[in-house]
């Protein structure tokens, strides 16, 4: 019988990090501070920024669709800024910080103004972490958050939606929208009709994409990770770009060498530091997983 515990787990996150540096994979998903068997992060500002919005987002899919908005956005953005004010998250300077801050308030502002589907019917998944065997012959296991499923009742089926908390636009190579889909056949019993991202920063309602095939998504989606799994298996996490290592992999390298400042303990118990002189505006999404 398969055994999720011994199974090698792949998200879109981490198959991001795989595909990007594989030194930067195994120092974000693999490694352990040996002290305390905890993993490390890194905080910057674009991922508090990204936190806080899909946190306030993601509380609105509990509730019924008419008590939505009925708690200003503002307000629980507010609140949720404030885990990670000051250095933990990343802000060295109360200019840089008041930046980040109003960038949020204001995308809590467009969604306010401009619900769209946060104020139509949706569909939540009833699993903490929705996961699927991708393959059990590879021992592989595909997991990962939707942010958002609207509901389309005359169709019984879901619109798939991402929403992008940075000013660049999701690359046409990226493996998101067809881990998504994956997910969502898999985790659930309606099936997807349409997907899209909304850019929170600057648009009104959400970009839709082409829905990619089911059965190719298996295959690219099975190919990465079977490249994971061997990389795992005989422990090879070289970075591309030689010795002196990229832009994804060197700010992990200074956590593991202790040249990063350690700022708090999550609820996942993984470290938390902080950069002081990372590339604040360096405009990544803010994914958590």
């Amino acid at each position: 019988m398969a055994d999720r515990f011994s199974a090698y787990w792949i998200s879109h996150t981490s198959i991001s990090d795989f595909l990007c540096c594989p030194r930067a994979y195994y120092l974000k998903n693999v490694y352990r501070d040996p002290k305390n068997n905890h993993k490390i992060k890194l905080m910057s500002p674009p991922l508090a920024l990204g936190q806080c919005v899909h946190e306030v987002l993601e509380s609105l899919s509990t509730l019924p669709r008419n008590r939505r908005l009925d708690v200003s956005l503002v307000k629980k953005f507010d609140s949720s800024w404030e885990k990670v004010s000051g250095k933990r998250g990343g802000f060295f300077n109360e200019e840089m910080e008041y930046r980040y801050k109003t960038r949020g308030q204001n995308m809590m502002r467009r969604v306010l103004q401009n619900p769209g589907p946060i104020a139509e019917l949706s569909v939540k998944i009833n699993m903490d972490l929705p996961y699927y065997w991708l393959s059990e012959e590879d021992n592989l296991i595909l997991c990962g958050k939707i942010d958002w499923l609207e509901y389309f009742p005359e169709t019984d089926s879901v619109h798939i939606i991402d929403f992008k908390t940075g000013k660049s636009e999701e690359d046409p190579a990226s493996l998101q929208l067809p881990i998504y889909h994956l997910l969502v056949h898999n985790c659930q019993k309606r099936k997807a009709s349409k997907a899209s991202y909304w850019y929170l920063d600057y648009s009104d309602e959400p970009t839709e994409k082409i829905l990619p095939n089911l059965d190719e998504c298996h295959e690219k989606v099975l190919a990465v990770g079977r490249d994971v799994k061997l990389a795992r298996q005989i422990e090879r996490y070289k970075c591309p770009a030689g010795e002196n290592g990229c832009s994804a992999c060197r700010p992990f390298e200074m956590i593991f060498n202790r040249e990063a400042e350690f700022v708090a303990t999550d609820q996942y118990s993984g470290d938390v530091y902080v950069l002081p002189n990372a590339d604040a505006d360096e405009d990544r999404d803010g994914t958590i997983l």
